[in-house]
């Protein structure tokens, strides 16, 4: 009897243990090497660390095998989906269908855009001084990127096309005038493919910006609501701390600081497809 008692207890242990576990699966991606994905999770890391002693143990993984965008989003929508959090850029869309953690990973540098160009072009550019100069030109676009109704909605012609990874070429092509990238992004990019596209160039006076938060989104259901509020908590906390900007700063300081944006003259477009919800308010959240 005594024995039956203990294994019973015991159980009852095990399972509180396991109830007390966050088990996250963050998606692998197709064919896309991207340094935000690993900042990501970086982040996510953090935020867990801080809860455990509130939360519980944790443990965080890629999923098994790598997903398309189109297929990461089934599967987060998915009860028992093979993943239960993803980062992306907020839109209506997203956050209606999946539960927003609305702390942006990036501090929004996302919304942050340089233009990859063609060497022959950069003296056009440098001539422009707002967005009446710049809706003369089109811009290049992945088909379904929330960037897309932000440019569109500005007067600026948008050329689509369902493979990102054919963007350069057809920049070189003049399928396109500019493929405007993140802060994080342009610099990156331009390194990996300046010996394959030797006429692209980053521009270097401009600088597009609108608010377009990069937030951690879980699913709709119970395992997702215990999922964002021990995310959120421990976001808070980071910014609180100031450790989300340390990390930010040494992660992005390099890339911000190379892209001089002291030397930009900015332009300014609103962004149509933003939530009302969105934490403009919080400047503790936003890089400046």
């Amino acid at each position: 009897m005594i024995r039956r008692l203990l294994l019973l207890v015991l159980c009852c242990i095990c399972s509180n243990l396991r109830a007390a576990n966050s088990e996250l699966v963050f998606p692998q991606y197709f064919a896309v090497v991207d340094s935000r994905n690993e900042f990501d999770w970086l982040v996510l890391q953090a935020a867990l660390e801080r809860t455990s002693a509130s939360h519980g143990p944790y443990s965080i993984s890629p999923s098994r095998e790598p997903f398309s965008i189109p297929r990461m989003l089934q599967e987060l929508a998915m009860p028992g989906g093979r993943i239960n959090v993803i980062a992306r850029a907020s839109d209506r869309e997203l956050e209606s269908r999946f539960q927003p953690i609305r702390i942006p990973i990036d501090r929004g540098l996302m919304g942050m855009r340089l233009l990859l160009v063609r060497k022959a072009d950069l003296p056009r550019f440098a001539a422009m001084r707002n967005l009446a100069d710049l809706k003369r030109l089109s811009a290049g676009q992945g088909k379904g990127w929330v960037d897309t109704e932000v440019l569109a909605a500005a007067g600026i012609s948008v050329v689509e096309t369902p493979r990102p990874g054919s963007l350069l070429g057809m920049l070189v092509a003049g399928r396109f005038d500019f493929f405007p990238r993140a802060l994080d992004e342009a610099p990156r990019e331009y390194d990996a493919n300046r010996k394959l596209h030797p006429g692209i160039a980053i521009e270097p006076t401009l600088m597009l910006r609108y608010p377009l938060p990069r937030y951690f989104f879980v699913r709709r259901d119970a395992e997702g609501d215990k999922l964002a509020q021990r995310i959120r908590i421990g976001m808070e906390m980071m910014v609180k701390d100031g450790s989300l900007a340390a990390l930010f700063q040494k992660h992005k300081g390099p890339l911000v600081a190379r892209a001089q944006i002291g030397k930009r003259r900015i332009i300014d477009l609103p962004n149509p497809s933003l939530p009302p919800e969105t934490p403009l308010q919080r400047s503790e959240l936003w890089f400046k």
